[in-house]
């Protein structure tokens, strides 16, 4: 029996008094995973992502573990939520523009202590200050600020630009000078920097029947990283001649664990995904994790020989349409989709020789393409150890959240 059917014959087992649609969490890989990480990161703390995971109990369960410190969250609603159920140190990595979740924040000595927020724009801090005023004189809690540096490699004089878009702040006097603009206005606190480099974190370099490609990549990725880590330095140095006390100075991803970790100006690692190792990061020569979170869906129908209909399935992730944004069949080895359907909203049809070896009823395992958008689709997970279901945890939609 090969590694990926032992795995579907212990999920199996585990979830057989079970109906599926069913999410689950296998917390042996998830610990596993989370070692990784932290050998990767090479003694720097690593602050998890929580868009990856939307779990709350699975985030203290990596926040208990040592190399782990502080959560990155992705809307300001979520980051009050966090704070008030007891996480201590919530770096909100997105700006915001909720003007009644900025009175709260402002409002609440608490919160303002355990949140901070993202600019990278005098207009950010301005709508704060609108908030305060609006919230009826209460505000006057410090805001702790993090200022996000632009990560893109340019190439070609500017002509040419690699990576997402993100903040507009790309020097190293660009980030100083709006450092100096939060240290002139009452009410914040400058206290970090962070710079995701989304190009080298979360893109594959090593493609599938694509070796020209993946060469590329890694060839622009490694371009990319010397790039930045210049240009991160002098950036931190800049900003720390205006803000001396800076508490920390955030970059990387799953991706890019150990190149981030070996800059000097980096205190801290951003990382979330590889804790559940979702399909994108099959393309990864840097490192390999073992996939933790799945979801099952029954079959309900078999069309034909070499074919089974599938229960729902067509859970896509966000970015720019294609294949791989939609999640993979995984267990049984060797289904695939049909190439008309792909893969469906209510019912999905599969094919392949492992189609006739299944039942009505029998579950089909998937992986999702990215992490924590899994948990948009199920209230609960089932946390596997084993070939048993040892508990279960909801997820945010589960708490009834659905922040994004």
């Amino acid at each position: 029996m090969t590694g990926r059917s032992a795995d579907r014959a212990r999920y199996d087992r585990a979830t057989a008094h079970l109906d599926a649609p069913l999410a689950i969490v296998d917390l042996d890989a998830f610990d596993a995973n989370a070692d990784d990480l932290v050998r990767r990161a090479g003694g720097k703390p690593i602050r998890v992502a929580s868009k990856s995971v939307r779990c709350r109990a699975l985030l203290e369960r990596v926040l208990a573990r040592d190399g782990f410190a502080g959560i990155m969250s992705f809307t300001l609603a979520e980051s009050l939520w966090l704070a008030r159920s007891g996480f201590d140190d919530v770096l909100l990595a997105y700006p915001s523009a909720d003007r009644a979740a900025f009175a709260e924040l402002t409002s609440d000595p608490k919160l303002a202590a355990a949140v901070t927020v993202m600019v990278d724009d005098p207009a950010q801090l301005r709508l704060v200050e609108e908030a305060r005023r609006a919230g009826g004189g209460g505000g006057g809690e410090e805001v702790r600020v993090c200022l996000e540096l632009d990560t893109a490699y340019r190439v070609l004089g500017g002509r040419v630009r690699i990576g997402a878009l993100r903040s507009p702040l790309h020097s190293p006097a660009q980030v100083a000078a709006l450092a100096r603009a939060v240290a002139r206005r009452p009410g914040f606190r400058l206290v970090g920097v962070m710079a995701y480099e989304g190009h080298v974190a979360g893109v594959g370099d090593a493609i599938v029947g694509r070796p020209v490609r993946s060469r590329a990549i890694r060839l622009m990725q490694a371009a990319a990283r010397r790039e930045l880590a210049a240009r991160r330095a002098e950036t931190i140095r800049a900003v720390r001649a205006v803000a001396p006390d800076l508490e920390f100075v955030n970059g990387g991803g799953t991706g890019s664990v150990q190149h981030t970790a070996a800059e000097g100006a980096v205190t801290e690692i951003a990382a979330g995904s590889g804790l559940y190792v979702p399909r994108l990061f099959d393309n990864y020569t840097s490192f390999s994790g073992r996939p933790a979170a799945l979801f099952g869906v029954p079959v309900v129908r078999r069309p034909g020989v070499g074919v089974v209909t599938v229960l729902g399935g067509g859970y896509p992730a966000s970015g720019a349409a294609g294949a791989d944004r939609s999640p993979v069949p995984y267990l049984p080895e060797g289904l695939r989709y049909d190439p008309q359907e792909g893969a469906g909203e209510v019912q999905t049809p599969l094919v392949g020789a492992p189609a006739d070896d299944l039942l009505i009823g029998d579950t089909v395992w998937f992986r999702h393409a990215k992490a924590g958008e899994l948990c948009e689709r199920f209230d609960v997970l089932h946390l596997v150890e084993g070939d048993r279901v040892v508990g279960t945890a909801p997820t945010y939609r589960g708490e009834g959240h659905t922040f994004l």
